[in-house]
Parts: structure tokens; sequence; C-alpha cells
């Protein structure tokens, strides 16, 4: 067991750790539930000793010190998808977003193009064989830590050890820092609102026996789950995993029996969840975790026949011109994975892509549903792109549809209060 001493030798303090960290560095942040909050933490205490850092990841939990204001001269922060944690920092022009389809991050990263000097990751103990596991995330951070020039890792007792493409060597990592403490976990809403069960129930009737599912994070997606107790021999294939899909495995209506990619198997790269989803995770070979090059292809989506993408929205124009991003100029979110899988459902045998989102926004006083996007605002999904759209009102298929047909559809789901303004503005433009 030579890996074990070469292991020990690489042992260190968090502090001692970052010390690799120099001057002009770019540094990667392993995402979601597997942010290593010990290692920011000790990386940003070192702020006044060093310039003009720029750290870089995709949607991270916790706080993130290093776009915070006075922060400026010391770290500026790369933002591949924003999260509440650094949203003002971009808008503030702190920060720099980066549009991009989440299956090409890790490919922007391997290709040197955005080449990363240092990795922060977080990741379960070795096994017998000196291998890790990255745990509830392989995401992008497996080509991060495969072209890095200095690999810092948080080996946590209490991270899982999941299964697939999602292991590195010992010998890969430059300096260890041990801890046994709790993974960050994000609950499920505790309450379904009345408008999310209705959109969730009105996506379920789109779902049918056998189909493989991607879905996102929210009250929406929550709800789907609500409904689909008594549909039979669903798979998944999906960028994030969470704590309701592990309700349905339970219940025996996930079995990935009818699956014509990964028989058998749940597909996912990344957990955002709790303690329930990391223990039904952990070692577990019902589930495959692979890198987002490869879940999120569009190809290989497709390849998943009755393939059912759910995604949200901030907005809708009547043409069908999708923004998820942004609320005009000020950026919300980001690409994420919404156009991969919705154009993999799309082309997948019998795929159902589904945007879905409220019908209003503000307490009901703005429209979702508009007659143009506000100025600004960023086509994630282009009106080319579109096929289902769900609200709490009912579903449009906007597949094939002309602009005529998609401004009828659409005000017949927007919210009642909305359609005689949207059906007026309609005309006007001589859409109807």
């Amino acid at each position: 067991m030579r890996w074990l001493e070469s292991y020990r030798r690489r042992v260190t303090s968090a502090e001692e750790a970052v010390r690799d960290i120099r001057s002009g560095d770019r540094v990667w942040i392993h995402p979601g539930c597997n942010t290593p909050v010990r290692l920011v933490e000790a990386m940003v205490a070192r702020a006044d000793e060093l310039e003009d850092v720029e750290v870089v990841h995709i949607l991270t939990l916790g706080p993130a010190p290093y776009a915070e204001p006075g922060m400026e001269a010391h770290f500026r922060h790369r933002a591949l998808f924003v999260g509440g944690n650094v949203r003002r920092a971009v808008n503030e022009g702190r920060a720099d977003f980066v549009p991009i389809h989440l299956h090409q991050v890790p490919g922007l990263v391997s290709s040197g193009r955005l080449l990363i000097d240092v990795a922060l990751i977080h990741i379960s103990p070795p096994d017998e064989h000196g291998f890790c596991s990255y745990g509830v995330g392989v995401d992008a951070t497996k080509a991060a830590v495969e072209t890095a020039r200095s690999v810092i890792a948080l080996v946590n007792q209490r991270m899982p050890r999941a299964l697939g493409d999602s292991f590195v060597h010992v010998s890969k990592l430059t300096h260890v820092v041990e801890v046994d403490e709790p993974v960050l976990e994000l609950p499920m809403a505790t309450e379904v609102s009345g408008v999310a069960r209705a959109i969730g129930e009105n996506i379920a009737s789109l779902i049918p026996d056998g189909a493989t599912l991607q879905m996102g994070i929210g009250e929406i997606p929550d709800a789907v789950l609500l409904f689909l107790e008594d549909k039979k021999h669903l798979g998944v294939h999906t960028e994030m995993f969470s704590d309701g899909l592990v309700d349905l495995f339970e219940a025996g209506v996930v079995t990935n029996e009818r699956k014509t990619l990964h028989r058998g198997k749940i597909v996912a790269s990344f957990v955002i969840g709790t303690r329930k989803a990391f223990d039904f995770v952990d070692n577990n070979p019902f589930m495959e975790f692979h890198p987002n090059q490869y879940v999120n292809d569009p190809y290989i989506v497709a390849q998943n026949d009755a393939m059912v993408a759910i995604n949200s929205a901030i907005s809708i124009d009547l043409t069908g011109q999708v923004c998820a991003d942004s609320i005009g100029t000020r950026i919300y979110s980001g690409f994420g994975g919404q156009l991969d899988f919705i154009r993999g459902a799309a082309r997948a045998k019998r795929g159902v892509p589904i945007i879905a989102l409220p019908s209003t926004a503000r307490g009901g006083t703005v429209s979702r549903i508009t007659d143009t996007l506000l100025p600004g605002s960023g086509v994630v999904t282009t009106r080319a792109d579109v096929h289902w759209v769900v609200t709490e009102y009912g579903r449009a298929d906007l597949y094939g549809a002309s602009l005529r047909e998609r401004a009828r559809a659409l005000i017949d789901i927007a919210h009642p209060d909305f359609r005689e303004e949207l059906e007026r503005a309609a005309r006007e433009r001589r859409l109807i």
C-alpha cells in the first residue's frame, strides 16, 4: 500500500494547503453540496497576500466572501452559473458572468482555454486501492483536477462514495486536509404552493410510463414528483439528483428497467439535496455519476427513448422565446443544462421537452407570459427549440406552430387577469 504512505505525506492544514495559491492564479471551487467551505475560508484569509486571483465555479452553496465588496484587488469571480451568493457581485460589475451550456464547461477547462492553476475540491476518503470518490458532485470538477497545477482536497469522512466515472487517485492530490464534518445540504421546500401543484399535475400528464426523467431543483420539480406515484418503470438521466427521486425509487416508481441507455441505472452528475440523498448515493450500484460533458451532451441525452426534460423559465414571449438567465439586463442565473436537455429530449424517440413556469410573478402583479421580453433579457431556449410550455392554467404545444398559433396557445395558458392585455398586444403586432 505505497499509496497510503504518499497520501499521509500530503496531509496538512487548510491554512498551509492554500499557500499553493499565488497572485494571478485561477482557482476552481468544487460546486454544489461539495463546496469546500473550509478551504475557501482559508484562501480568503490570505486576501492581503494575494492579488488578481480569479475564482471560477458553477453554483456553490454557502457564502462567497471572495465576491464581497472590498475584495476587488485580491479576488475576481468568473461565474459559469450565477447563484444567490454571487448575484450581487455580477450585477454590480465586481464579478464576470460566462454564458455557456453546462455540457461545454468540462471541455472549456480540459482544453486549456480556461486553464486552472489550483483546484479546491471536496471528496471521500480513499478506498483500499487509493481512489477517492468525488462524492455528491463530479460535474466539471474532474476536468479541473486533471489539468490543475495544484489540487487541494478536503477529504471528508462523511462524503459519500459515489460510483461511476467519479474517482481520483490520491497520487493526483497535492495537499490533503482531513475533516469529519457534515456535507452541505439544501432541503426541498417544506410546502408546495397551489400554483406549483397545478403545474406539477399538468406536467405529470405529459409523462408516459417507461419515460426517462431530467428535472432541476425548485418548487415545480418537487411538485411534479407528487404526481408520479401512479407511473410505472420510470428511469432517470439528469444532471442533478435530489431527495424527491429517492422517494420515487422507494415507492417502486423509478426502476430504470425500460431505459435505452444505461438500463438499470440512475445517471447523474451531482446531488443537490440532504443527507437522505447522500445516504442513497453512497456505494450504491444503482447509480452512476458522470461528468457534465457526458450527462448533459444532447447526443447522449437523445439516446434515452421517451426522454422527458423539465426545465424552468423566468419569462416567455408570445413567439416562444424563453428567458431563463436574466430579468431584463440583470443576470439572475445562467444557461445551466436547460438547452442541453431541451435539445436532447427533442431529438429522442418520443421525447418530451418541457418549459414550466408560474403564470405570474411579484405576487400576481406581473405576467411571465409577455408580449415581448424585457429589453436586455437573455434568450436561453430559442423559439425554434421550444416545444411544450406549461403553467398552472394548462399546456401549450408550440412545436411546429406558427407565430399566430403560438400567440393564441400561450395566451390560453396565461393568467386570466392578463389575457385581454396580451391579446390586444398580439393584435397590434398582427400576430393574431
